[in-house]
């Protein structure tokens, strides 16, 4: 490492007097800057722990406002003719009003309005950005979770209310169980969204990996390395993510089969 820093020091004296190096040289003082100088490596492992911890804020917020929402409005369609509920009736317009405006909005004026307005005294952009970010989701898993549980036999709610379960039993271990199967590949290209959504935050200030490599090339003026760096990151967790998913589908279905 001595050696390399020696290599560096030469040859990024010999870029700022004008010198010009051949590529390999050129790449090497770049490479260096970007994360090895300083220790500069850590900054962007601060970063990604930072996106995994905004990602699961809002990935759980997302799903609990996503399932109260699906449920609600489930319940509303599900009511038998004549039997219509009014208080439900007006908890469905306001649970259709969110998931209108927030899946008709770009994701980044959501954050705009969240960090410059609404929460413009607040100094905690990453939990700001987790809290934009968990209910723009929300609505999304929402129509998931809704049509998931739509695609079930209504004879199989009928099934659960005829043995003398309630709605919301029937609902827990009769149709959720069912449901689940059919929406987790749809949840888990949510997830995957969630995730690479976490990079907007930085238009409000959060601290995330892409705000790790926007510190970085403000130092060196060398934007190539840091920006494929956590590009290759975002990759990698993607990757990773989308193996564990394939797996757990995989074991459902072999569930299925005993």
């Amino acid at each position: 490492m001595e050696q390399w820093a020696q290599l560096y020091e030469l040859w990024s004296g010999q870029i700022k007097a004008g010198t010009d190096l051949p590529f390999w040289q050129d790449l090497f003082v770049n490479f260096y800057q970007s994360f090895i100088h300083a220790d500069r490596w850590t900054q962007y492992l601060e970063g990604l722990g930072r996106t995994l911890q905004i990602t699961v804020m809002a990935l759980i917020l997302g799903v609990i406002l996503g399932v109260i929402v699906a449920v609600l409005r489930t319940a509303h369609d599900q009511q038998r003719f004549g039997h219509k509920n009014w208080l439900l009736g007006v908890i469905n317009t306001l649970c259709k009003l969110y998931t209108t405006i927030i899946r008709g909005t770009p994701m980044m004026v959501q954050l705009l309005i969240m960090g410059l307005v609404i929460f413009s005294q607040s100094r905690n952009f990453a939990l700001v950005g987790a809290l934009t970010l968990g209910i723009n989701s929300g609505a999304y898993v929402a129509e998931i979770v809704r049509s998931g549980l739509m695609s079930v036999d209504s004879g199989q709610m009928e099934a659960g209310r005829s043995l003398g379960l309630n709605y919301i039993t029937t609902m827990r271990f009769v149709v959720v169980p069912q449901a689940v199967k059919n929406i987790l590949p749809a949840l888990g290209n949510e997830f995957i969204t969630l995730l690479k959504d976490t990079s907007l935050i930085t238009v409000i200030g959060g601290k995330e990996m892409l705000y790790a490599a926007q510190a970085i090339y403000a130092k060196t003026y060398a934007p190539m390395m840091p920006l494929i760096a956590t590009a290759l990151m975002y990759l990698v967790v993607v990757i990773l993510f989308t193996w564990l998913l394939g797996k757990l589908e995989r074991r459902l279905r072999e569930s299925d089969r005993r």
